[in-house]
């Protein structure tokens, strides 16, 4: 009877883990919804095939008006456009399993889209 939960306790730690998102896809997926939204609209303008997404739980109700404190973090299209490039970098790293290098892109990245209205 001392085999059976020893056994089961082996069978337990060889049995396949499921599969968890990366923070790094966690970031991404978050970005992406970020640049979907009407502040990024506001910033770069609706672009051809562009989806806007509302309805975020978490998401601010209404967009701030005055600019940030910071003149580096005002979001530009061409810093949005750099970002979009930089998103599709950092997911490409996570698929090859390079983590350090995607949370590095992902921080590039966040710094290109600064503060979004």
């Amino acid at each position: 009877m001392r085999f059976v939960p020893a056994t089961l306790t082996i069978l337990a730690a060889l049995a396949p883990l499921p599969a968890l998102a990366s923070s790094c896809a966690e970031q991404i997926g978050t970005i992406e919804r970020r640049l979907d939204s009407a502040g990024a609209v506001q910033v770069t303008g609706l672009q051809a095939g562009h989806t806007l997404r509302t309805g975020s739980p978490r998401g601010v109700q209404a967009a701030r008006l005055d600019a940030p404190s910071d003149p580096v973090l005002v979001s530009t299209p061409e810093r949005v456009a750099r970002a979009k490039t930089l998103l599709v970098r950092a997911a490409d790293e996570d698929r090859r399993g390079d983590k350090r290098a995607c949370e590095n892109t992902m921080s590039e990245v966040k710094g290109m889209i600064g503060a979004l209205p």
